[in-house]
């Protein structure tokens, strides 16, 4: 390597910091979404680090030698891989292999271990893949949903993090300059099991696992995954721009710019985060200049100090952005570019402003500078949580195909992130979890469906072999995998649910309303988003989320009406008959197959954060997107129109996922929450009582420190891994 370039020093520096394991600065950041003092500072501070830590590396090198052997002295093996494949249904994975489409899964079952995989109650991905990491079910690890409700003002939150403001500000004439870092909180609670192998010394590396940011302190390397966000502080949030004013409207999950055109130049923004360091806060705007070239089919673009030409058609690579609040400082971000029309109108959609992984705004990886020295070795990478953007294609700010493309180009940076990380951990635990599986079933199952409404109202661009192409392409990636393994090691390749057609939207506020369960504001007919004109006077239950109902509970709701103790319970056991019984004429069926009474089902610590009752959809049915979002209409079911065509969100017992494993495993019906357990088993540790899961090794060794409190025996069927053995002893008695 030559050290001349600024790059190569840099690379060096942060390769250096890598494999000491020095501890870095703790972050400071501003608010919603950037960082007050400049990553100039964060280096700087991390080279003074750098330098002490080369000084003193000789002495940690040979205590980490005598703790390393220490480490694996019990172990099986040498190097655990799992690889995620969020959403891989089990009927297709089996399907294939039967047709001998999947040879590499197909091998892996033969000379190891397969099983479908229970999920957890809800079958919602951040809650599966919270009960992965902790071993235990959701009410010991606080997440439920994507969102959870406030009860002080019946809002929502995202479920995973709170992102507050600087407790201590300089008010300085139109400034509030932050004077402390805010407060960036983890809502998932428990504790991972790459944690507990770190606190043993055997080192981890996690990438793009969901419910991990902010990232948590540990031995080993982390980035941030699903529910990382973006820039802007929201989920991901795409713009399109378009010179038509017909398809000028409100784009749920982005914003639609209009565009003038003058001659061939167009004058626009983009549009940035939010200026929290003014007193009055404002979005942050940078002027953009793209001139066309019909003739070329090109158009010339200039903003934030760059100029790049855009075919049409063609992404263009990542692009750096500066925002610039003011007082000297920087926010910086990546997104990219994409023409898909020149005339006769001009269209162009834009990423999601991503934290820059180079210069992060907020922290999205551990070490601090761990998406820093990806960036430096591999290029730039998206980092937004979400990062396929369903809601563009959705809307159509993008076509199948232009999805599809960015999506693989997603996927593809994160194949190269974990095979460097399987290069650099020969010696303990790598997870990757690829959420390409799952962003491309939601979208395209239709094509497996051929009465989806979607196909009745013409979304189709590409065909049925778009699914059958994506789990060939991962089953050529697990290949790839197992011959870059080191020679004493054990891959499990999972997914944390199945997936079903999503053919028919349910409004349970709207069934609640007509049945007399909730009510509107006198002179309402119906409720805007996030029940606008409810009367929570009168309002018994409600519901939130994919599939939540709560009380109106007095005493813990602002203004609820319902007692608790007897008065709930009945109120519960009222709203499951009458809902296991919702009946969808013109669906051709029951809509739900089975509700869960989180107080039968949950015995944790934050069993009172779920919702009251869980709703279990029956395939075909799912909450409806006005639903989710807590719209009151006249309208309890509808046709789901949208290019989103299958879910998961339904009964936990109709979408497993899949377990495969180069083990010769004996489990039966094992569950999500067995992976902690048999990790800690093949790594020589026990797993802490909390968890709920269980070795899918079998009961370890007996002999001194073996010890430890049987774990529940598995469910029958029928029955979901969440239960709590005590709830199955009041199943028995009754």
């Amino acid at each position: 390597m030559s050290f001349r370039s600024k790059k190569s020093r840099g690379l060096f520096l942060i390769l250096l910091i890598l494999a000491t394991g020095i501890p870095l600065p703790a972050y400071i950041g501003p608010g919603a979404g950037f960082a007050f003092l400049s990553s100039f500072l964060v280096l700087f501070l991390t080279f003074i680090l750098a330098v002490f830590s080369f000084l003193s590396w000789p002495f940690r090198f040979l205590f980490r030698l005598v703790r390393g052997r220490k480490a694996f002295k019990k172990s099986r093996v040498d190097q655990v891989v799992i690889i995620g494949l969020d959403g891989l249904a089990p009927e297709l994975a089996e399907k294939f292999m039967a047709e001998g489409k999947l040879p590499h899964l197909s091998r892996l079952k033969e000379e190891g271990y397969y099983s479908r995989l229970q999920t957890t109650t809800p079958a919602i991905s951040p809650v599966a893949w919270s009960s992965f990491m902790t071993g235990a079910n959701p009410s010991k690890h606080n997440i439920f949903d994507f969102l959870s409700r406030d009860p002080r003002t019946y809002l929502p939150d995202l479920s995973s993090a709170r992102i507050g403001k600087p407790k201590k500000v300089l008010s300085f004439g139109k400034y509030n300059i932050p004077l402390s870092k805010p407060e960036i909180k983890g809502m998932r609670k428990s504790v991972p099991f790459w944690k507990i192998l770190g606190d043993s010394g055997i080192f981890s590396s996690i990438l793009r696992v969901p419910i991990t940011f902010p990232p948590e302190k540990f031995k080993g390397h982390l980035l941030s995954g699903m529910c990382a966000p973006d820039l802007k502080g929201s989920q991901g949030t795409f713009t399109f721009y378009t010179s038509d004013p017909v398809k000028i409207q409100k784009r749920e999950g982005g914003l639609a710019l209009p565009l003038e055109i003058k001659g061939d130049l167009i004058e626009t923004y983009i549009s940035g985060p939010e200026n929290t360091m003014l007193k009055r806060p404002e979005e942050i705007r940078l002027p953009m200049k793209i001139a066309i070239d019909r003739r070329k089919e090109e158009a010339r673009v200039e903003v934030s100090g760059r100029t790049f030409t855009l075919k049409k058609n063609v992404f263009s690579p990542w692009v750096r952005l500066t925002f610039r609040p003011g007082l000297g400082t920087k926010i910086r971000a990546i997104c990219k570019f994409y023409v898909s029309q020149i005339e006769p109108h001009f269209e162009m959609y834009v990423t999601p402003l991503n934290i820059d992984p180079e210069k992060p705004a907020l922290p999205i990886s551990h070490p601090f500078i761990y998406s820093i020295y990806l960036a430096k070795l591999l290029g730039s990478f998206i980092t937004l949580g979400e990062a396929n953007d369903t809601w563009a294609l959705n809307e159509g700010a993008l076509s199948e195909k232009a999805f599809l493309e960015l999506t693989y180009a997603n996927h593809k940076e994160w194949e190269g992130m974990l095979f460097n990380a399987l290069s650099k951990t020969k010696k303990g635990l790598v997870v990757c979890v690829f959420e390409t599986t799952d962003s491309i079933s939601h979208m395209f199952w239709r094509y497996l469906d051929a009465g989806h409404p979607a196909l009745k109202n013409g979304r189709a661009e590409m065909g049925p072999g778009v699914i059958e192409d994506l789990f060939k392409a991962m089953d050529d990636m697990i290949g790839r995998i197992r011959k870059k393994m080191a020679p004493k090691s054990a891959l499990f390749v999972m997914s944390d649910h199945g997936f079903k057609p999503f053919r028919r939207g349910v409004n349970l506020n709207s069934w609640l309303a007509g049945n007399g369960y909730l009510f509107l504001k006198d002179g309402k007919t119906g409720s805007g988003e996030w029940f606008k004109d409810v009367d929570w006077r009168r309002t018994r239950a409600y519901a939130l989320g994919l599939g939540g109902i709560y009380i109106n509970q007095r005493g813990r709701e602002a203004e609820g009406i319902v007692a608790s103790g007897a008065e709930a319970k009945t109120l519960r056991a009222e709203l499951k008959i009458k809902l296991e019984s919702l009946i969808d004429v013109d669906g051709g069926g029951a809509a739900i197959q089975r509700i869960y009474d989180r107080d039968e089902i949950y015995a944790g610590p934050y069993k009172d954060n779920a919702p009251d009752l869980i709703i279990g959809y029956s395939p075909g049915w799912r909450a409806s997107w006005d639903g989710v979002t807590g719209i009151v209409s006249d309208k309890v079911f509808e046709d789901n129109t949208k290019a989103w065509s299958g879910d998961h969100c339904i009964d936990p017992a109709s979408v497993p996922g899949v377990l495969f494993g180069s083990l010769a495993l004996k489990a039966q019906r094992p569950s999500i929450m067995d992976m902690a357990p048999t990790v800690l088993q093949l790594f020589g540790l026990e797993a802490p009582a909390h968890m709920d899961g269980r070795s899918l090794l079998g009961p370890p060794q007996a002999g001194p420190g073996n010890e430890r409190n049987p774990l529940p025996s598995r469910p029958p069927q029928g029955v979901n891994a969440a239960d709590s053995s005590e709830t199955r002893k009041k199943k028995k008695r009754r």
